[in-house]
């Protein structure tokens, strides 16, 4: 899954630490979600958007789109 966590975490000044401290994980998972190697759980990701002030769609989208899966089967 992708997302824009690098950018509004830049655009706020915030290090992949302090992101990680507000959300009580490890720096390390901040660095995997935004490498798109982990997806997060769906607290996370709730909780992810909320500090941010977003809705999850905001925040997280898929690498493809189901629609295109189904025209493709």
């Amino acid at each position: 899954m992708k997302n824009d966590i690098v950018e509004l975490r830049r655009e706020r000044g915030w290090s992949q630490q302090l992101l990680a401290d507000k959300l009580g994980v490890s720096r390390q998972t901040i660095i995997s979600i935004e490498k798109g190697r982990f997806d997060p759980s769906l607290p996370l990701a709730f909780d992810i958007a909320c500090v941010f002030g977003k809705t999850i769609e905001a925040v997280f989208f898929p690498d493809r789109c189901l629609s295109t899966f189904h025209e493709s089967v």
